[in-house]
Formats: C-alpha cells, sequence, structure tokens
C-alpha cells in the first residue's frame, strides 16, 4: 500500500495531489499531504512508532483528548482552535488512526500553516516565548480530569530507573562496571537526594497532572509575529509532575554545548537562558502550582538531567541496547557530557532557586 493509498483511508478536504516526506523524525516518520484545491488545508501523515509508543489506540485516544480539552479553552477565548490546537482527523471508520497491512498504525492532523519553528533557543528572550508556551499549554489542560493511559511506563519515574540501574549493574553483560568506579559514584552519590524528591511525586504532596514530556522548543509553532501558537507533538502526553516538564525543557535549552559534546570545556548551564525561559513559564503556569511545585522547580533541571546521566552510563554499562550509537563510546561521551551539565546546574543551584522566587514573587 502506497502512500496516497493510506492517506485516502482517511476524512480528508479536498483532493490529494501528492504526498511528501517531511523532516528526519527521530521516533515516526512524518509526510505531508498536499491537496490541489486552495480552500483545503494540508495534513501531516504520521506512521507511529509501535516499538516506542503502546498502545497506539490509546495513545491516540490520549491525543484527542488533550486536542479537544484545549480547543474548548481556546475557543472560550475567541481564538482560532484550528491553528491554536492540533486538529486530528479521523480514518473512514472513524477510527483515530488506521492500521494497514502490516501492522503498522499511521494518523493524520491537519497541517497548521504560516508557522515559525525554532530548533534551539540561543536567547533570552527566546528561551522566554519557549517557556511561555510550556506554561501555556499546561495552563490549559491543568483542569483536564479525564485519565489518560500510560503508554510509556516508568518515563522520568527515578525508582523505575533505578531498579533498571541495580539489575544491569548485577549483570554486567559486556564486563564494563570495573571501569567506571568513579562514574557508578557519580549515580549512587546522589540516589537518596533523587528518591527523596520522587517520594514526594509518589505521596501526592507534589501533584499529578497532564503533561507534554518533550518540551523541546521544536515542539512549538510560532506565529509569524513571533508569538507562540500552540505546541504539537502530543504522543507523549501523560499523567506526571509538570515539574518533569520544566526540568526536560531546561536540560535541552541550557546546555551550551551538545548533548555528547567530546569538549566538555564548552559544556555548561546559561543561567540566561534559564531566566528566560523560567519567565515565561512563570507568566502562564504561576496561577495553578502549588507551593511545593515552586520549591522544586528549579531542582527538576537537576533531576531530569541526572536521570539521563543515569540512563546513558546505564546504556553503556549493559551493551548500547537503547540508544543508537555512532562509536563503540557513544554512550560514555553522552555520560560524562550530560555530567558536565549537570555539575554546572548544581554549581549555580541557588542562583536558580534565587530567579524562580524572584519571578514567581512579581508575578504574585
Amino acid at each position: 500500500m502506497n502512500l496516497e493509498q493510506i492517506a485516502a483511508k482517511f476524512q480528508l478536504e479536498g483532493t490529494v495531489d501528492r504526498v511528501e516526506p517531511m523532516g528526519e523524525g527521530f521516533i515516526n516518520d512524518t509526510f505531508i499531504i498536499r491537496t490541489k484545491e486552495r480552500e483545503t488545508p494540508d495534513y501531516l501523515l504520521q506512521r507511529k512508532n509501535k516499538r516506542i509508543f503502546h498502545p497506539i489506540p490509546a495513545m491516540m485516544e490520549n491525543i484527542e483528548k488533550v486536542c479537544a480539552h484545549i480547543k474548548k479553552k481556546v475557543s472560550e477565548k475567541n481564538g482560532d482552535p484550528m491553528r491554536e490546537a492540533m486538529t486530528v482527523v479521523r480514518a473512514k471508520d472513524g477510527k483515530l488512526y488506521f492500521q494497514d497491512e502490516d501492522d503498522e498504525f499511521w494518523a493524520v492532523c491537519v497541517f497548521i500553516s504560516d508557522t515559525v519553528a525554532y530548533q534551539s533557543a540561543k536567547t533570552p528572550e527566546l528561551a522566554f516565548q519557549g517557556g511561555k508556551g510550556i506554561g501555556l499549554f499546561q495552563s490549559m489542560v491543568s483542569d483536564l480530569k479525564e485519565p489518560l493511559t500510560d503508554i510509556l511506563p516508568g518515563f522520568h519515574n527515578i525508582r523505575y530507573r533505578f531498579n533498571q540501574w541495580d539489575a544491569v549493574l548485577a549483570k554486567d553483560p559486556v564486563d564494563r562496571k570495573a571501569k567506571l568506579s568513579s562514574e557508578i559514584a557519580w549515580i549512587e552519590s546522589r540516589r537518596d537526594n533523587m528518591l527523596d524528591f520522587w517520594k514526594l511525586v509518589e505521596s501526592g504532596e507534589i501533584p499529578t497532572r497532564v503533561t507534554h514530556n518533550d518540551t523541546k522548543i521544536n515542539n512549538i509553532l510560532f506565529d509569524l509575529n513571533g508569538e507562540v501558537l500552540c505546541v504539537i507533538d502530543l504522543d507523549t502526553v501523560l499523567n506526571s509532575t509538570c515539574l518533569n516538564d520544566f526540568g526536560d525543557a531546561m536540560r535541552s535549552y541550557t546546555n551550551t554545548g551538545a548533548e555528547d559534546d567530546e569538549n566538555l570545556d564548552a559544556v555548561s548551564c546559561d543561567i540566561s537562558i534559564f531566566e528566560g525561559f523560567t519567565k515565561g513559564y512563570l507568566s502562564q503556569a504561576k496561577s495553578f502550582l502549588t507551593d511545593k511545585e515552586l520549591e522544586y522547580l528549579a531542582f527538576s533541571a537537576k533531576y531530569i538531567t541526572y536521570e539521563q546521566v543515569l540512563r546513558f552510563l546505564m546504556d553503556y554499562i549493559d551493551g548500547d541496547k537503547y540508544y543508537k550509537i555512532k562509536s563503540p563510546d557513544h554512550n560514555y561521551q553522552r555520560t560524562v557530557a550530560q555530567y558536565k551539565l549537570l555539575t554546572s546546574m548544581e554549581e549555580q543551584y541557588d542562583e536558580m532557586c534565587r530567579i524562580v522566587r524572584t519571578v514567581a514573587a512579581e508575578l504574585d
């Protein structure tokens, strides 16, 4: 079955002109469906990665619930729900997906035209807009009470990661543990601190909310005036702590180097980017965050970065089974580069906390 035949399985307006590859997705294969008529929209067609997300039908139900809720909020504010929220297009059989003869899952959403996307946030001003986008998303779904299916069990759950870590260390399948005593000590010295945070999530003292869980700036669309339009790529929406979204953003936004940078001197946490994002985020999220969430907002940056150090090192010890590698020591290089970012955050942690307190107080 070719791409045009797959596109024909969905309830599209207009006539399909062509289907073209779009971007180089790391998770899903993405295509754009061009329609012939000027008055009909184009569409995005994706083959969903069933090896990562499971089950796909439940994932699509999560996305539809979130999109419907956001559209309602946008309409109440007299906004444009077709541009300020994703629109999922159903298959002709009414399902949110089409399953082909190879058991691959396909989904379609309306393509939002006349938008700008950024691959990184190099200035505090752009970081502010990114923070505003994530804060706005969380604000609009903060009262969504319908449960979402957990399609990524254990995601950002450090207790789950420690169980994996302990099992890999015990097995040491490729005999790498002996030469990594210092790196293993990095993980173990912070174990209690990280678990103490997660206990607050488990007890409900830090509440569970609807979260995006992939808060890179390229998952935010901006209009042609540079204003936040909507958050996209909702495959990872889950019920978790919203601090994970903040921390994950800070891990990617503030890093002055690459995730696997061989020049560790190039890697640090840019505190000006942290401040810009925090100002944008709290401009939208301050109204619904609890005092405990505000207290741990800066900590979440350390938490998510630490988790990534653990996961890279764990995969290296496990024989590189999870992450794609470009060289035999790629996961080790990722480990040490992320650890450098973590230590930079730790060195600036007091200032990060001060920024959060100051920005929050200014919004009272």
